[in-house]
């Protein structure tokens, strides 16, 4: 198991929240944090100290994305036009496992990165294997056909635990959806508050 991935299970009691409003968060059991002095008082946060918090949030939401690739959305949301902040969150919204995420072809941000990569997953007819690879408005995100039977797709589907987006389009029994338009912060389901404004005055620091 990659570093990454066995880290899903300390991120949500590092942060101190349910980031994925799944029932089967260790939060649920342990409100404080993993380790010998998660147990320890909180002091009151600095203002670097609730920007990296956001920054931390952000990053785990989304599979916990390597800090160099972060960055990377973050420079490429303050050349875009319009609001930083914004453009941040539909660059990350773009992000082929977040999409499969959200079209619930899988059960995690971890589920649907590891499928993109496996090759499970078409973009208008043609396999993409990068989860990172940004999908277009009007794009058809389709699961293979040797996959559309696999347990952990069907499981996904029918899971209660999220809802369908307004800027994504979904038939479950094709196992297919459209990327419909890019979505606003309030648009996006996120169980927890984000808030990419202070992401942004993070690296503009």
């Amino acid at each position: 198991m990659t570093k990454r991935a066995e880290s899903k299970y300390k991120i949500n009691r590092r942060l101190g929240v349910n980031l994925w409003g799944r029932a089967k968060s260790p939060i649920a059991k342990r409100e404080y944090g993993p380790g010998q002095h998660g147990q320890r008082r909180k002091q009151k946060p600095t203002d670097f100290g609730v920007q990296l918090m956001a920054k931390q949030k952000l990053k785990g939401y989304y599979g916990n994305i390597g800090e160099k690739q972060f960055r990377k959305y973050y420079e490429e949301a303050v050349r875009r036009k319009g609001d930083t902040s914004e453009n941040l969150i539909e660059l990350l919204e773009r992000r082929l496992d977040a999409v499969v995420y959200r079209m619930k072809f899988a059960v995690t941000p971890f589920a649907a990165r590891q499928f993109v990569n496996h090759g499970h997953v078409t973009v208008n007819g043609k396999r993409v294997n990068i989860p990172s690879y940004l999908v277009k408005d009007g794009d058809q995100v389709e699961v293979k056909e040797k996959s559309k039977q696999l347990v952990v797709v069907l499981d996904a589907a029918q899971s209660a635990e999220r809802d369908i987006p307004e800027y994504i389009e979904v038939d479950h029994r094709a196992m297919r959806g459209k990327f419909l338009r890019a979505p606003k912060l309030t648009d996006v389901p996120y169980p927890v508050q984000m808030e990419p404004n202070l992401v942004v005055e993070f690296y503009s620091r």
